[in-house]
């Protein structure tokens, strides 16, 4: 007998319970992937136009730090 926080687990944890009735069902393939959710985590994109403002700002961060640079060399 399992004791119930084992019970209590979801299928997307690294040990959880299956029925005997869901065993069942599938024929008693005991396949981790018969059971096991998978959650799939949301890809958060940034439009092309986000990316360019962002290398354009870098850009010129560097530009700013390469004067900097010249000055102290000079």
């Amino acid at each position: 007998e399992r004791d119930g926080t084992e019970r209590d687990r979801a299928r997307t944890e690294q040990s959880f319970c299956v029925s005997k009735a869901d065993i069942a069902a599938q024929g008693y393939d005991l396949s981790l992937n018969r059971y096991k959710e998978i959650v799939h985590e949301e890809n958060v994109t940034r439009t092309p136009a986000e990316i360019v403002a962002d290398l354009e700002q870098l850009n010129e961060e560097i530009i700013k730090g390469a004067d900097e640079l010249k000055g102290m060399l000079a």
